[in-house]
């Protein structure tokens, strides 16, 4: 199964405390449906010193549901994301509200 979003992608928040928001994504996490959006959903962690880290306080993202995230199409609106099988025989995505190609 093709996934809607990839790693790369730029991304709006359709829920959530940073509803609106765009981002990269940075890391998809498909088992648990789940990606990384660079700068958005984040969270401070304390951690203990180890030999490779100081202890601190640090800032760092949290994975968001992939429900609620949209791909931002280049206008940078989110627009669902649909399939499309080129004449070469590739399969790419298209967004819906412009019927753009996303891969390329």
């Amino acid at each position: 199964m093709s996934a809607k979003i990839k790693k790369g992608d730029r991304v709006v928040v359709l829920a959530g405390k940073d509803k609106g928001k765009t981002g990269q994504v940075l890391q998809v996490i498909p088992t648990e449906t789940r990606a990384v959006v660079q700068g958005l959903n984040l969270v401070r962690r304390h951690t203990k010193q180890t030999a490779s880290q100081d202890a601190g306080i640090f800032t760092k993202e949290a994975p968001i549901h992939l429900s609620n995230l949209a791909v931002a199409d280049k206008d940078g609106k989110p627009t669902r994301v649909g399939f499309k099988i080129n004449d070469d025989g590739t399969k790419v995505r298209v967004a819906k509200s412009t019927g753009d190609t996303i891969d390329g």
